[in-house]
This record gives C-alpha cells, sequence and structure tokens, in this order.
C-alpha cells in the first residue's frame, strides 16, 4: 500500500487491491473522504464504526460459544455411553431373562443401531454437512439459510435486531461522511451479512433510482420494522437522515445486548434441564431393571 501510494494511487485504490482485508465499505468510505477532503474524520468514523461493530458481533459469538461447546460434549459423551457402557450391560439385562422395561428396550434398539450402523450414520452426517455447505455458496441456499435463521424461535428476532442494527450504522457512517445515498445503500447491501436483508437494499437501492425516498423504498418490505420506516421518514423531513440512523443504531445495538443478556440468562437453566434429563433418562434405563434383578435374586 505504502508503495502504491508513494507511485500516485489514491489511498481508496491501495486499499481496494486487497478486498480480504479491506471491505467494500471501508474502502467506500475512505474514497468518500478522499473525495470531500475530509480523510481524517473519515478514519475516526471508521475506527468508531468497527469499534461497535467488534461489540456487537464479539457479544453475539461469546453468547452461544459456551452453550454450543457444552452441547457438543454432552452428545459426544451420551455417544461414547450408548456405544462402549450400554451393550454390556445390556446383555446382562438379557441374559437374566427377567422383563425389561419398555423405556429401557428403547435405549437398548438406540444402543444396539448405533454400534451397527453408527458409522454410516456418521458417513451420512458427513455427506450431508458437505452439500449443506455446497448448497450455502449458492444464491438461493443463501436466501434459503437466511430465511431459516429469521424465522427462528427467538434467535431470529435477535438475527434480525443485528442485521438492522448492521443497515443503521452502515448507513448513518456513510451519509454522514457524504457519499451518496444509492452508493451507501449498494455498500451497505454487500456487506450486512444476510441474504435476505441484501436484496431487500438492491431493490430499495433500485427504487430510490426510480424517484422513490428511503422510506418509501424500505417500507414496502415486511422485514424492516414501522419504527426504522418512520425514523427514517422523520430524517428525510428534517435533512438529516444521517443522525436520525445513528439513532436508530444506537437503539438496535441496545436491543440486541438486551436479547443477548436475556439469551444467556434463558440458555443455562435450560440447558440444565435438557442435560438432566438426557442423562436421567439414560441412568434411569439401566439402573431400574439392575435393581429389579437383584431385588429377585435376594
Amino acid at each position: 500500500m505504502a508503495d502504491d501510494v508513494q507511485g500516485g494511487s489514491p489511498i481508496s485504490k491501495a486499499l481496494a487491491r486487497h478486498p480480504k482485508t479491506f471491505t467494500t465499505f471501508y474502502v467506500n468510505m475512505v474514497h468518500a473522504g478522499e473525495e470531500a477532503g475530509k480523510l481524517s474524520e473519515t478514519f475516526v468514523f471508521l475506527a468508531d464504526y468497527l469499534d461497535r461493530t467488534y461489540e456487537v458481533v464479539s457479544k453475539a459469538q461469546n453468547a452461544l460459544i459456551y452453550p454450543a461447546f457444552v452441547v457438543a460434549v454432552f452428545f459426544v459423551v451420551m455417544g461414547l455411553m450408548l456405544t462402549m457402557v450400554i451393550p454390556n450391560i445390556s446383555q446382562i439385562l438379557l441374559d437374566s431373562g427377567q422383563e425389561i422395561p419398555v423405556y429401557t428396550r428403547i435405549v437398548i434398539g438406540i444402543s444396539d443401531f448405533l454400534v451397527h450402523y453408527g458409522i454410516f450414520l456418521l458417513i451420512l452426517l458427513a455427506v450431508a454437512v458437505f452439500f449443506g455447505y455446497r448448497a450455502l455458496q449458492t444464491p438461493e441456499g443463501r436466501i434459503f439459510f437466511d430465511r431459516v435463521k429469521l424465522d427462528a424461535p427467538y434467535l431470529g428476532n435477535l438475527y434480525r435486531k443485528i442485521y438492522l442494527s448492521r443497515i443503521a450504522d452502515n448507513l448513518a457512517t456513510m451519509l454522514l461522511s457524504g457519499v451518496p445515498v444509492i452508493e451507501a445503500i449498494e455498500v451497505t447491501g454487500s456487506v450486512v451479512g444476510s441474504a435476505t436483508y441484501e436484496g431487500i437494499l438492491a431493490t430499495a437501492g433500485n427504487d430510490i433510482k426510480g424517484g422513490s425516498s428511503i422510506s418509501e423504498a424500505l417500507g414496502r418490505h415486511a422485514d424492516v420494522p414501522g419504527i426504522m420506516i418512520a425514523m427514517i421518514r422523520v430524517g428525510e423531513e428534517t435533512g438529516e437522515v444521517g443522525n436520525i440512523l445513528t439513532t436508530v443504531a444506537k437503539f438496535y445495538r441496545r436491543e440486541v445486548t438486551t436479547a443477548i443478556d436475556t439469551l444467556v440468562g434463558l440458555i443455562e437453566p435450560l440447558m440444565i434441564v435438557f442435560l438432566g434429563l438426557g442423562v436421567g433418562t439414560l441412568l434411569a434405563a439401566v439402573l431400574i431393571p439392575i435393581y429389579n434383578i437383584s431385588g429377585s435374586v435376594s
């Protein structure tokens, strides 16, 4: 980059040669700062934006890492018990000649299936993951998966708030830096991280080119809430769209923080109940028949 700038290239063009490091949003912000003669102010905007984005994204990721790890370990332990421990115990129960309860027979059946066909299940899972990953590389797959995320109970609401916060923050940062509305909409769509909202912003950009206002263009889509449309409309009427979007971004960041805190508060007791039921069911299915056998022997 230093060599490019010394050779006469603008900083934005030097940045654009490294797309894996600098996003389209970043490059366009720097370009707008160069055009307006406010490059130092633009970098301040970018620093603040990256700090805000990191805070929201890292909070969401950290909230989901712990429960995902615990659930993964639970399934690994249950799998080992069903394939290594239960087969030995089930043989003792079957050899005893005692009547085996229905729930114990179900556990033994699952154990037998995993012992004899577990490898095929793993292969099937690996194939499903491979084709699922390939499907996500296609536009249709991305749209489908994104729709599933947005329609998921509770988590869909959280994802929606994250995307709306990102849209408002991106647009506010770019508009306040002097980037034209159409360009700000297009760039925001490319970096929002959601196929659904990327499509909405692309359609809105075309509508704005056709003469619609931002609020009218976004108001045609059900995934953009009414409060956001109303706030943008107020910004258009007062000529303060950038500042209004800054307020909207702050609102949705607070909503994301609240939703994550609530989710973390719910996940821990739910995990305890879920793990307790799983382990309790497995132990009951094994220990009750053993207790009955020892009682009949004595």
